[in-house]
């Protein structure tokens, strides 16, 4: 049977999500688009200039077929971040949406209140509600409560390419909520989106670590494989770790002995 994720009513394969932001152009944008094998991708709605159209605007560049994550990235407060939600539905993108209220411009570390707040409205209006937030078990159950379809906290500061600072903490948040748990920003490379998904996420998503790689379409791939191959190591089950030596082969019955 097919390895496949939910989110809300919908169902996938890959457990790669994509962004748009920060290529050099669109075209590079959609050949990484299509090596990443994503099936989600997301877009800042405030940062969608509507003035533009045919191949001017970004959307036209997305392969078809992808489905579109509006986000409210650059929202500052639950209000702000409502408003911005409801406009990407009113422009056409459905109802899944990366909710972002950030608290910090220099971390942009989210603000925890204010998301929860936002959460809660977006999910009355019938929102499949996606929150980025930080790596909180308790912050994770609160946004459960508020009736999130998933929690993605950060692996580092978005953009930071850090990798994941707290397994730890990921692990916990993982044990302590029921909804899908994706890992959102902070990865830098294949082995960064590997390692996350061996602690047991759902899915990654990133965008900085492939836009800004010297060549986004090959680190696309990279980032596909390292997600896949963390997926079946989780599957698979590591050994435990051990602080001595365990041979490979019995010590018992050797010849000459």
């Amino acid at each position: 049977m097919a390895d496949t994720w939910k989110l809300g009513a919908r169902t996938f394969t890959s457990r790669l999500l994509v962004g748009t932001g920060k290529y050099p152009d669109f075209p590079t944008m959609q050949r990484a688009l299509a090596a990443s094998g994503a099936e989600v991708v997301t877009v800042a709605v405030r940062r969608l200039d509507l003035s533009k159209t045919g191949e001017a605007s970004l959307l036209e560049w997305i392969p078809k077929g992808m489905t579109l994550l509006p986000n409210t990235a650059a929202c500052f407060s639950a209000d702000e971040a409502v408003r911005t939600a409801r406009l990407g539905r009113e422009l056409g993108m459905g109802d899944l949406v990366k909710l972002e209220v950030i608290g910090d411009r220099r971390t942009l570390f989210p603000d925890v209140e204010g998301l929860v707040q936002a959460a809660k409205v977006l999910v009355k209006e019938g929102f499949v509600v996606m929150p980025y937030s930080n790596d909180d078990p308790v912050t994770a159950r609160k946004l459960e409560e508020a009736g999130c379809a998933a929690v993605m906290p950060l692996g580092a500061p978005i953009g930071s390419g850090l990798g994941l600072r707290n397994p730890y903490n990921l692990r916990i948040l993982m044990e302590s909520v029921k909804v899908p748990v994706l890992v959102d920003a902070g990865v830098g490379t294949a082995s960064d989106a590997a390692v996350a998904m061996e602690l047991g996420a759902v899915a990654v998503l990133m965008n900085t670590a492939i836009a800004e790689a010297k060549d986004p379409v090959l680190m696309a791939e990279a980032m596909r494989a390292g997600v896949e191959a963390g997926r079946k190591a989780f599957l698979a089950g590591r050994i435990p770790m051990r602080l001595h030596a365990a041979a490979s082969s019995p010590l018992t019955g050797l010849i000459g002995s």
